[in-house]
């Protein structure tokens, strides 16, 4: 599968979940399917949704401000809801709420005005749809998605009929999504409850393509996505090819106004160095208002990561993964041409900072952010082992990271071996 070259270039993306479930705060689809919040009180919420401070331009400079360079937005979340005026359903925000109208084509339109990739989440499953559970997961060994009304029929009440036509309705609704706003990327969920075989996943790869052949598929494909997105933590090993971290400003999702543990400033900084250390993109959860306000919790933390970003941008865009674990205490990226090292220092700078491994030479070394340039020697060293180097700190240290640009004699070259004698 062939990836577009923007992605592994963006390292920021936001995840925008905004729907119905942000009236009251509650979690987006799963509050009714585990029961905490009754079906019918949760689409309630439909006749309180207006989208009344709904501002995408002041949404898409924001975003911009972080040091983003993407966004993705709960076009459909599992409820079945959908933002945009589909004519596949009446369960949308334009028939059903006071918002009174598509939401999509605006902010589609204020992202791309500040040069913003467009991303549109869609569940592949929609808990509201008469159709939908109809057909049993093919492998008999997942009760806990089998024993729910909304997902599974009973055992023997199976209506493949019913399933064509979810299918048919599912198409429907992704070729409205494609057609009618171009997204540079789909950002799916949900397909857990069936198999690769029942939703037709590498057809329906086809189709998407055919539709727009520039667009990128997110992994939750069964096998037939560009990237995989593992959620909450960051890897400790990287996952092989292209990844993105899904990571939450506070603990949800969505919005919810009891949530007040938000993460620091030098947390998201710090995830953010290790996400791009490892060669991944930080896709950072924003839940708004139901109204369509970002809270000033949550953008005070934007701005806060995009004016680290802005101090130490050659270090982030235009990089790839850094060093492995156990050549330096943190994490680090390189350059495109691997030939400038950017450590990045996440803990106080009280002695020196150390470098295992590296077979170049070094020309220079730089605080990024100030210029200063900094003394440096290299330690020890036997035969083909190379010596430690060792990096004077800089007199000024950055509030959250430190990056330190060690620039080589060549492309990086590391001692992966285990040492003589």
């Amino acid at each position: 599968m062939t990836m577009q070259p923007w992605f592994a270039d963006a390292k920021l993306g936001i995840f925008l979940h905004w729907g119905v479930y942000a009236v009251d705060g509650v979690a987006e689809s799963w509050s009714f399917y585990g029961g905490d919040v009754p079906y019918d009180r949760y689409m309630a919420q439909l006749d309180r949704f207006t989208a009344t401070d709904y501002d995408p331009d002041a949404w898409a400079r924001l975003f911009a401000r972080s040091g983003a360079r993407y966004t993705v937005l709960t076009a459909k979340h599992h409820d079945g809801v959908a933002l945009w005026d589909t004519r596949h359903s009446d369960l949308n925000v334009a028939e059903r709420t006071p918002a009174g109208r598509d939401l999509l084509a605006p902010y589609t339109e204020a992202m791309r005005r500040q040069g913003l990739k467009v991303g549109l989440y869609f569940s592949h499953l929609d808990w509201s749809h008469p159709d939908y559970a109809s057909l049993r997961h093919e492998d008999p060994t997942r009760p806990w998605m089998t024993d729910n009304p909304y997902t599974m029929p009973p055992q023997g009440q199976e209506d493949p009929e019913r399933w064509e036509r979810f299918l048919a309705f599912h198409r429907g609704q992704l070729s409205e999504l494609v057609t009618g706003y171009e997204p540079d990327l789909l950002w799916f969920d949900g397909q857990w409850e069936r198999t690769e075989r029942q939703w037709r996943m590498r057809e329906l790869r086809e189709e998407l393509l055919a539709l727009k052949g520039d667009m990128i598929l997110n992994g939750r494909m069964h096998g037939h996505g560009d990237y995989t997105t593992p959620e909450q933590g960051v890897p400790i090993t990287p996952p092989d090819g292209p990844w993105e971290l899904c990571y939450t400003l506070n603990n949800n999702w969505g919005h919810n106004p009891q949530d007040r543990d938000h993460k620091p400033v030098s947390l998201l900084v710090r995830t953010f160095a290790e996400t791009i250390g490892g060669g991944g993109n930080l896709l950072l959860g924003v839940g708004p208002t139901a109204e369509g306000a970002i809270t000033p919790e949550q953008a005070s933390r934007l701005e806060g990561l995009g004016a680290w970003i802005r101090r130490n941008k050659d270090a982030v865009y235009g990089t790839v993964a850094g060093l492995p674990l156990g050549h330096h205490y943190g994490p680090s990226t390189l350059s495109k041409d691997r030939r400038t090292l950017y450590l990045h220092c996440v803990d106080g700078l009280r002695d020196f900072v150390a470098v295992r491994g590296l077979v170049n030479q070094v020309k220079r070394v730089t605080a990024l952010a100030t210029g200063e340039v900094l003394a440096h020697r290299t330690l020890g060293g036997f035969k083909e082992v190379p010596g430690v180097l060792l990096i004077e700190p800089p007199a000024e240290t950055d509030r959250y990271v430190t990056v330190l640009a060690v620039e080589l004699d060549g492309e990086a070259e590391l001692y992966r071996g285990g040492g003589c004698g």
